[in-house]
């Protein structure tokens, strides 16, 4: 599992299309294109903070929510 992976299931658990995301962003002052939003999405690009914050906010989620699945991943490094 990966951050853009559960971007995308808390998107969807919204019930939000990328497009309305996005506008969603627009509105907090955040200037972020579909191609970039799309990024995020398939880990082709990393989070800015601030986008995180905002997308904590339009999921109504937890920051862990957006780091779930990545304690395993972790741990298999530390070893």
């Amino acid at each position: 599992m990966d951050i853009g992976r559960n971007i995308q299931i808390l998107r969807q658990k919204t019930g939000l299309t990328q497009d309305q995301t996005i506008a969603h962003m627009h509105l907090m002052g955040l200037n972020i294109s579909k191609s970039t939003y799309a990024k995020l999405e398939t880990n082709r690009m990393n989070i800015r903070v601030s986008e995180l914050v905002a997308l904590k906010m339009i999921f109504h989620a937890e920051f862990n929510d957006f780091f779930v699945g990545l304690e395993c991943e972790q741990a298999q490094i530390d070893e």
